[in-house]
């Protein structure tokens, strides 16, 4: 991964690009950014431009200049992620499994895209049932083992993080030391999607870089060059995924369709109320993956948002189309606004609970129940 390999985000890839040239680099950064953006691909092409071996610098970054030359041998070998003074910390579905054992896995994924969310990570993994994504302590262990060595080859041993905000908190304080005062020659990059969920002394420890969200352009260019859409379908994309390249791919495959219909039969029966088929609903939302569960209620949150503001006459905010697009006009004529904000604060409840391994398919009954009461109020 080079910088001219990402959509956009010129400014900041200089920013990253001087910091090397005038040797202010620091020793433990977090890259911060939503789902969907360009934090995960930034440190990749930071790591790789940190330890190329013939970076050029002139001036303006262009496709051509102010980059890695992605020919020499640390290049080639961070292109296919088996640098040896690379290493990439990220989450395991759960704590028997091993960085080690699915660092295969994880390559895979990261050279198909690296802008993917948790859940595509662990659908990619083949996990099932109730699992989260987890960096336990003994990963925690592994690094400390890790930078204790000398760098190989390269100028600088670096660690890449992923989501460092899934480690408990016996990982996390076991790295405080060293995110304080690594060894000489060795970088910590934390690619972090929620600052709220680390603990607020990594933070003080790590000097944070906001990636913002791609713009509409970024967006359309990366569909069109890197996946080949058309232009104008590109634009319908680029304008619902709000800068979000994995749910702007998510809408190029259409996997979200099945979600959006699962959802609206669960509103429709809750407003009826279908009882009996509220039970079977929660049946089925146990029976999905975690990550699923959990996804589905951020779904809910963003239907209900678009919810308030066409009712409020913001139609021209609802980023939405076809189906979806349909749903709200006729939705938000049935539920009022007060009714909305309980809903939301019902559905972020649940996704609370759900995070501490409440039981699914209570939570979800209780949680429909509690919304049927709602739209009838």
């Amino acid at each position: 991964m080079l910088f001219k390999d990402i959509p956009g985000l010129h400014n900041l890839k200089n920013t990253l690009i001087h910091s090397v040239e005038v040797n202010h680099v620091a020793h433990a950064q977090l890259f911060h950014g939503g789902v969907g953006s360009a934090n995960l691909a930034l440190a990749w092409a930071y790591a790789t431009y940190i330890n190329c071996e013939e970076r050029s610098v002139d001036g303006v970054l262009t496709d051509h200049s102010n980059d890695a030359c992605g020919r020499c041998a640390s290049c080639v070998k961070m292109a296919k992620m088996v640098h040896p003074d690379i290493h990439h910390i990220f989450p395991t579905p759960s704590a028997k499994e091993t960085i080690l054992e699915l660092l295969p896995t994880w390559r895979k994924f990261l050279i198909e895209s690296p802008y993917r969310s948790l859940t595509d990570w662990l659908e990619f993994t083949g996990v099932t049932g109730n699992k989260q994504g987890i960096i336990p302590i003994k990963e925690a262990h592994n690094i400390i083992e890790k930078v204790s060595l000398k760098a190989f080859e390269a100028e600088y041993k670096i660690l890449i993080i992923w989501q460092p905000e899934l480690m408990n908190i016996e990982s996390a304080n076991s790295l405080l030391k060293l995110l304080e005062e690594p060894p000489a020659k060795t970088l910590f990059i934390l690619v972090c999607n929620d600052t709220n969920k680390l603990l607020t002394t990594i933070l003080s420890r790590t000097q944070r870089i906001m990636i913002p969200a791609f713009t509409d352009e970024d967006v359309i260019g990366y569909l069109t060059e890197k996946q080949g859409v058309d232009v104008e379908r590109a634009r319908q994309v680029a304008y619902l995924s709000e800068g979000n390249l994995s749910k702007a791919s998510e809408l190029v495959n259409y996997e979200g369709e099945s979600k959006h219909i699962w959802f609206a039969t669960w509103m429709r029966s809750a407003y009826k109320p279908d009882i009996a088929n509220l039970i079977k609903l929660a049946d089925e939302y146990d029976a999905f993956p975690k990550e699923y569960q959990k996804g589905m209620l951020e779904y809910g949150l963003n239907i209900f948002r678009d919810l308030l503001l066409w009712k409020n006459g913001a139609e021209a905010l609802v980023r939405l189309e076809g189906e979806e697009l349909t749903f709200v006009q006729n939705f938000s004529k049935a539920v009022k606004a007060e009714a909305i904000e309980l809903i939301v604060n019902e559905l972020s409840q649940t996704h609370y609970y759900l995070e501490r391994n409440g039981r699914a398919k209570i939570l979800h009954l209780d949680l429909s129940l509690n919304i049927a009461r709602m739209f009838k109020k």
